[in-house]
């Protein structure tokens, strides 16, 4: 690492406290509030729904958790909790239906991270709209210039970057919204590089979104550590044991793309930050799309269909060539199940991954003439989030769809404001009444003018779950 990188023998993690202690809200364009206001709602709808997952219930019955008092609201409840224990469960509600926003550059989802933190944070200590959506802006900024910093090998050495980068994002936006100051940022960092953790291996089962709760919770925890002077290593990044060696490697990492135009063209703009339209692993999304375009063009019908080819780029099959998913959240990581079900039912929806949806007979059928493998053309050089998907009629007519590049509703092909508040009250409306859903959309969406943050409390409570 060149002496300029570092800013002149100046550690990293130095450099970085200050960009994110200093960081001027009004350079924030109109875009880019609009942007963190829309991820911020749909992260929101999608904890909503997410609460009531297996695997959101399992933690809070689990003996310790979310038992200890505070003020912060557990989603689509009226219990109450420590920010700690809050951070915990929300986070896992929130990446427990794989529904959440996603972006290409970062390699996984950047807000879950950081919004049920921030939203627990702002319940236990106060804090306006404004400060919660810059705090937002700045984690965001923090993981994904991260993660130029260490991808392509950060996330095809097996890495969960939604939890091993979302840690500093979080820890950045718990330190801004507090009013750190470098030094107790840079410990806030610090310390929360030593908890990065997660691994893809997990995938499909419910420790994935587990890993999001511990995040969340971690990054909380070092920036109240950090917040009473607990201390950590002004090296954690390039120290020859700390996060870029162990979790890269030499050779494997750019400081420089990390520090470099910092704030200037804020990532939260990103036209690969974008909102899931179908509720499963991003890395599918392209193959669903392109199977949806060959049914309604073609009016395929499930039962004309002689064979399917799906051919996605190599690294998003490493996690999702799942021929017979063996269970509805496996499912959300099989290719071949999501584009049967996309064929079969011409949509792929929340309860496509519910009970025993996955062994639908006709999804079963199709998946026994559907084969997946990488596609020749999309390598490491070539789309990173495209497929193309090949279907071979029963009457010999083969119809191909081929999308290059789409991680998800993102700036090439954006959510339209009703389809955003579409999918925000099919995953509210199945926790809280219509009228909260609506208040809760309404406020959102001005949550720079809101006084105290701790109001959205009142649009989050279901009063007869406990």
């Amino acid at each position: 690492m060149s002496e300029e990188m570092n800013g002149g023998g100046r550690s990293v993690l130095s450099i970085l406290a200050e960009k994110i202690s200093t960081f001027d809200i009004s350079r924030v364009s109109g875009r880019a509030m609009t942007q963190a206001k829309h991820c911020i709602l749909d992260t929101l709808g999608v904890t909503l729904a997410g609460s009531r997952e297996a695997c959101t219930q399992i933690l809070l019955r689990t003996p310790g958790v979310a038992t200890a008092p505070g003020p912060c609201l557990i989603l689509g409840s009226s219990r109450t909790t420590s920010a700690l224990d809050a951070a915990l469960v929300n986070g896992t509600a929130s990446h427990a239906l794989d529904y959440d926003d996603i972006c290409g550059d970062f390699g996984g989802h950047h807000s879950v991270p950081i919004v049920p933190m921030l939203l627990a944070l702002a319940q236990d200590r106060g804090g306006s709209g404004r400060q919660f959506l810059t705090a937002y802006i700045v984690g965001v900024e923090t993981e994904i210039r991260l993660a130029r910093a260490v991808h392509p090998h950060h996330y095809n050495k097996g890495w969960h970057p939604t939890s091993t980068l979302g840690v500093f994002g979080a820890a950045a936006a718990a330190s801004r919204f507090l009013g750190l100051n470098a030094h107790r940022t840079a410990m806030a960092l610090a310390i929360a590089g030593s908890m990065a953790g997660g691994l893809k291996a997990s995938f499909g089962t419910m420790t994935k979104p587990l890993h999001v709760g511990h995040c969340a919770r971690d990054a909380l925890l070092a920036t109240l550590l950090a917040e009473g002077d607990f201390d950590g290593s002004m090296q954690i990044f390039e120290h020859p044991q700390g996060f870029l060696n162990v979790y890269n490697g030499s050779g494997t990492f750019d400081v420089g793309a990390m520090m470099q135009g910092w704030g200037e063209q804020l990532e939260i703009e990103g036209e690969s930050i974008g909102l899931k339209q179908f509720p499963c692993c991003g890395s599918t999304h392209a193959a669903i799309t392109a199977a949806l375009k060959l049914v309604k063009q073609h009016g395929i019908i499930a039962s004309n269909v002689a064979r399917i080819e799906i051919l996605p780029n190599a690294n998003r099959l490493k996690h999702t060539n799942k021929p017979w998913p063996a269970s509805s959240l496996d499912a959300k990581f099989s290719v071949q199940y999501v584009v049967a079900r996309a064929i079969a039912s011409g949509n792929v929806r929340l309860e496509d991954f519910e009970g025993d949806a996955y062994l639908d007979p006709v999804v079963q059928n199709l998946l026994g003439i559907t084969q997946a493998r990488p596609h020749p053309e999309m390598g490491s050089d070539g789309p990173q989030w495209g497929a193309e998907v090949v279907i071979t009629m029963i009457d010999g007519s083969v119809h191909v769809e081929r999308i290059n590049n789409l991680v998800s509703r993102d700036g090439s092909y954006p959510m339209t404001a009703s389809e955003l508040k579409e999918k925000f009250e099919n995953c509210s409306l199945r926790v809280l009444e219509a009228v909260l859903v609506e208040g809760l959309f309404e406020r959102v969406q001005a949550l720079e003018l809101i006084d105290d943050i701790q109001e959205l409390s009142l649009w989050l409570r279901n009063k007869a779950d406990t």
